[in-house]
């Protein structure tokens, strides 16, 4: 997957500067509407059910303050990606049990013409190892600085 097509799922209006919510289902349901405001959903409420359900098996929370909320859903006609921060942090049952501050939540139909969801996800996941990464996305405050982030992880 190269630099364009990635971030290419990135979109300003699915850019959360500071999350709201103080707890993980508020902060899944928080996401959820505003990808229902700019997406056409066929039901905003089976893509949170999914991603809850998808909690309930583990969390997504992959440490350093990352959760990664993913799945797929017949209420989506493309593979979406909406980034939020929490300054605070959210309780999220993380494995390092920390506090989450960044948020990458993707939300993908069944079946894709391009198959991009898990290189997608993988390359999201090279770019979040990196440490330097990670501290500049928690100072991030804008979408155009977030793409830049994103460009060094290329």
């Amino acid at each position: 997957m190269d630099f364009q097509e990635f971030v290419g799922y990135f979109h300003p209006e699915l850019f959360i500067p500071e999350l709201k919510s103080k707890t993980k289902d508020d902060a899944l349901e928080e996401m959820v509407d505003t990808l229902s405001k700019h997406k056409d959903l066929k039901d905003k409420r089976l893509i949170l059910e999914m991603l809850k359900r998808r909690e309930n098996l583990g969390s997504t929370g992959i440490g350093h303050g990352i959760a990664i909320p993913h799945g797929r859903s017949l209420s989506i006609k493309d593979m979406s990606v909406i980034f939020a921060k929490s300054v605070n942090g959210i309780p999220f049952n993380a494995i390092d049990d920390e506090p989450v501050h960044l948020v990458f939540m993707i939300v993908a139909p069944p079946h894709e013409s391009n198959q991009n969801y898990l290189p997608f996800l993988g390359k999201l996941v090279e770019i979040l190892k990196e440490e330097s990464n990670r501290e500049q996305l928690t100072r991030c405050e804008s979408f155009d600085q977030l793409i830049d982030i994103l460009a060094g992880g290329f």
